[in-house]
């Protein structure tokens, strides 16, 4: 819509019943409702859009990154509909948008594939005679797919007929099409991806690649580019298969050619295989803006307009490095799970030269179970790879949000590790940095206890001016909050839980400051609040700038450290916690039952998978603690869970 708006193109969104109030409606020209909460019954409702389309009078439509961006029946819908379809034409979605059919396309055409089946046969005999055939490990993936969903490695041959189903299933409800096909896992591939770009006039080209190898769950978290390691060599032979996929289905618009490459090979001409082709544009495509000083999405817009590409391949001059963190409301401690929830804060940097932000959210508003979680996208660039990363990591350090658990603070670790640094890069790379990227904070440290407690002080010290101000005695000593007393100075006791642990603060004002003690630490403390509401503070004479954030009785302090969550303790309230109780099974998060294979007066053994839960696009298994016996299931297929729900209850043996 920024694209658009530059060009003088009016815009309208559509949206659904949980995007009534989202930014994107808030900023279109126009805005049409098209159906319910579920994509099924708005995104993903072809008719709904097209209503749309004629009730507008729009004359083109921009698919966007998903739902129905590769989808052939969507773009002749939109032509019949009398809009132009800003991608590529049907007949090239229809050819790349089975991983399959791609596959036997590149074959043909002489690209390097990794050994597999993409046949025809989908049954389980045939399918798990093939990854027999290739050897284990596999990757079984939606032959229509893309972003991980569908997708399974699977390292023996007794997980493969779950792991069948469960793409199956994943693959039904993103895509429609539960075809599979089955790939021979690489132990150490890094995933570099190539842009393209073509025109009707004969005209293709490359806008370099990208890496995206730093993956969670099969699903980029990480992006730069140019690709680290990258040579002059192994350049040309990928751009050069890239472009030729491209003309080789008739490509018109913007399009990925991606790759898993071999890691330990990096650099060499032929150490790279075809692996899909994204037949839209895809979320990580700001660094190749940036890298190349282009608009691909005005790009887009003059392509199908029926306009020549504004640049020819010589004329496409890389310049710098840039990186991309996707910024999603998940848990990556608990395996990466979706967050759902409020925004209740949320701050980020001024964007500039050296820094772009994506987002479609703003304060205030929620991140909902129906659709993906991610809020932003956060781009650096800069000189040189070093550069880039510094503007990134400064950006995430002046990034705040509260009200939903992010990745925030696994992200910071991801840019400022050693690995990451060293470009020691490959798909594996979360799971091999484990112990850095998720390290054990433990309690609190003093020193980022101490921010959090100045804060507090600050703010009453606030309220209470404000409240001395209106009472006409501005000199009250009612207005200090040091302790004074008129037979000396007393102190003021704070307290804090982290978990179980109570933290207390003993505070004594001194002079301009306080000098805060804790269990065996003595801190002298000072600052104060900015205009900005960041807290400028001084510990033991070190300087420090961080964010403190009031959230009900919790206290959310990003600084130095990175995030740390605390809660005020009343004294004088009772403890109110009690044991859950045990043998019932509740949901983790919001979401849709996919499936249930029990039943009361069932006997399950530890892990047995009891049900699978459906949010923002994944599937979540409930699996039994320990062995047992069904007593109740409350819930069924297709059924709407909230997050705490009790779905099944166990007796133990």
């Amino acid at each position: 819509m920024r694209t658009a708006r530059r060009m003088g193109i009016r815009t309208v969104a559509v949206f659904s019943d949980a995007d009534a109030d989202a930014l994107h409606v808030e900023i279109a020209d126009e805005a049409s409702h098209i159906g319910g909460s579920r994509a099924q019954d708005s995104y993903l409702c072809i008719p709904a859009i097209v209503d749309a389309i004629q009730a507008t009078g729009a004359d083109a439509v921009h698919p966007g990154y998903g739902f129905l961006s590769e989808n052939a029946g969507f773009a002749e819908a939109c032509a019949d509909a009398g809009a132009v379809f800003i991608g590529p034409p049907p007949d090239a979605i229809r050819a790349m948008g089975s991983k399959s059919e791609a596959k036997a396309l590149m074959e043909t055409a002489g690209v390097p594939l990794l050994p597999g089946y993409h046949g025809d046969d989908q049954s389980d005999e045939t399918l798990i005679a093939a990854a027999e055939q290739i050897g284990f490990p596999v990757m079984v993936k939606a032959a229509a797919g893309g972003g991980g969903r569908g997708m399974r490695m699977i390292d023996d041959p007794g997980s493969l007929e779950e792991g069948l189903a469960g793409a199956r299933r994943e693959a039904k409800a993103g895509f429609g099409d539960d075809t599979l096909l089955i790939e021979k896992y690489l132990g150490r591939p890094r995933h570099i991806e190539m842009q393209v770009f073509a025109d009707r006039h004969d005209n293709a080209v490359h806008v370099f690649e990208r890496d995206c190898s730093i993956q969670r769950r099969h699903q980029k978290v990480v992006e730069e580019a140019p690709a680290p390691g990258m040579t002059p060599e192994m350049r040309a032979a990928m751009a050069d298969a890239a472009v030729k996929a491209a003309r080789a289905i008739g490509y018109v618009g913007a399009g990925t050619v991606e790759f898993l490459v071999e890691a330990e090979r990096m650099g060499e001409p032929d150490c790279f295989y075809f692996m899909e082709m994204n037949t839209r544009l895809q979320v990580e495509h700001p660094v190749s803006e940036m890298i190349a000083g282009v608009d691909l999405v005005e790009w887009q817009i003059r392509v199908a307009n029926g306009e020549p590409l504004p640049l020819d391949q010589d004329a496409i001059v890389l310049e710098g490095h840039a990186v991309e963190v996707r910024l999603y409301a998940e848990d990556p401690v608990r395996d990466f799970r979706p967050s759902p929830g409020p925004l209740t804060h949320f701050c980020m940097p001024e964007e500039g030269p050296h820094l772009r932000i994506d987002t479609g959210v703003r304060e205030g508003d929620e991140v909902t179970m129906h659709y993906d979680p991610m809020i932003a996208k956060i781009i650096g660039w800069d000189s040189d790879r070093p550069g880039a990363l510094l503007r990134l990591g400064n950006a995430l350090g002046e990034t705040h949000l509260v009200g939903t658990t992010t990745n925030l603070d696994f992200l910071s670790a991801v840019i400022g590790s050693e690995g990451f640094a060293e470009a020691d890069l490959d798909t594996g790379f979360i799971a091999r940095h484990e112990k850095t990227l998720f390290p054990d904070t433990g309690l609190i440290e003093p020193e980022t206890l101490a921010l959090v407690a100045l804060a507090d002080l600050l703010w009453t010290a606030g309220s209470r001016t404000a409240g001395v101000s209106t009472s006409g005695d501005p000199y009250s000593p009612w207005a200090t909050i040091d302790g004074w007393r008129l037979n000396g100075r007393a102190h003021i006791e704070l307290r804090y839980s982290q978990g179980n642990e109570e933290l207390v603060v003993s505070v004594h004002g001194q002079g301009d400051g306080y000098k805060m003690a804790f269990d065996d630490r003595v801190l002298d403390v000072r600052g104060d609040l900015r205009p900005d509401g960041r807290l400028a503070a001084e510990v033991d004479g070190h300087r420090v700038v961080a964010s403190v954030i009031r959230h009900g009785s919790e206290r959310h302090v990003s600084g130095p450290r990175g995030t740390r969550i605390l809660e005020t303790v009343d004294p004088l309230s009772a403890d109110a916690s009690g044991a859950a109780a045990g043998g019932r099974l509740s949901a983790p998060l919001p979401g849709r039952v996919a499936s249930v294979s029990v039943a009361p007066g069932d006997s399950v053994s530890a892990g047995h998978i009891l049900m699978v839960i459906e949010a923002m696009k994944m599937e979540h298994a409930i699996t039994a603690p320990a062995s047992g016996t069904v007593e109740v299931v409350h819930f069924a297929e297709g059924d709407q869970v909230d997050e705490g729900a009790e779905l099944l209850a166990l007796s133990a043996d």
